[in-house]
């Protein structure tokens, strides 16, 4: 069993690997999921909508371990039909690297290319119907045909009064699967063998370490914790008719 002092460094260690494939994918899968579900409530049954939410369901119902699989098999396929190594698909970073810090950071980016996608494609599925079924609503509502009678110009309608309106319940649900994606992340580094927060956990389980686990248990609940709240915050930015005393 590990010590508290040999358990801090470690977590830590393990934590900011985790952090930024976590950031990352949620900042590609909360873009994507604006975008595609604004396109979708706009262009409501038409082919772009169908296209999108076939898609959506599509990769909801994979499960995360398999589509992080298939896209760490796709990657090796595309480095041999290329001869070179352009898609990493073992590893957080490289072993042995040169060329100092510029390089490292282009080796990290390229590590992560896969990983983000696979914890990415999951979230977007889910959080681009909860933005198109909220933009709906929000197309619908008194304010915004008040808006479109007063002559105000379309993009604006969209994105001044309607847009931002129906993003309170996309970050709602973000701050919610906040718990979800960090369980994703555990396994999304285990297909691609990261030594981040996931692999710490899946050791000191093997090693029934207690400590170690109440450790991650408590970072982990820590971070959702403050997104939570973040999310909260928010609220009052994305809907001037909130008001915190």
């Amino acid at each position: 069993m590990q010590s508290t002092l040999q358990i801090g460094p470690r977590l830590l260690d393990g934590f900011i690997v985790t952090f930024r494939l976590i950031a990352l994918a949620m900042l590609v899968a909360l873009m994507l999921a604006v975008i595609v579900g604004v396109i979708s409530a706009v262009k409501q049954y038409s082919g772009t909508d169908y296209a999108f939410t076939f898609t959506g369901f599509l990769l909801l119902s994979m499960p995360s371990f398999w589509f992080a699989i298939l896209l760490k098999e796709a990657g090796i396929s595309f480095n041999n039909a290329v001869g070179s190594q352009v898609l990493f698909t073992i590893g957080d970073s490289s072993v042995y690297l040169e060329g100092g810090t510029w390089a490292e950071i282009t080796d990290i980016l390229g590590h992560m290319i896969l990983p983000t996608i696979s914890l990415a494609m999951l979230s977007f599925a889910a959080w681009s119907r909860f933005q198109r079924a909220s933009m709906l609503e929000v197309l619908g509502s008194d304010y915004v045909r008040l808006a479109r009678a007063k002559g105000l110009r379309r993009g604006k309608v969209m994105t001044r009064h309607a847009l931002r309106t129906a993003l309170i319940p996309l970050t709602t649900v973000t701050a919610l699967d906040l718990g979800a994606i960090i369980s994703g992340a555990i396994v999304t580094e285990a297909v691609f063998q990261w030594r981040g927060a996931g692999s710490f956990l899946l050791e000191s389980i093997q090693r029934n370490d207690v400590y170690a686990v109440s450790s991650w248990l408590l970072v982990s609940a820590t971070f959702i914790i403050l997104l939570n709240l973040i999310a909260d915050l928010l609220y009052a930015v994305l809907d001037p008719r909130i008001r915190y005393a």
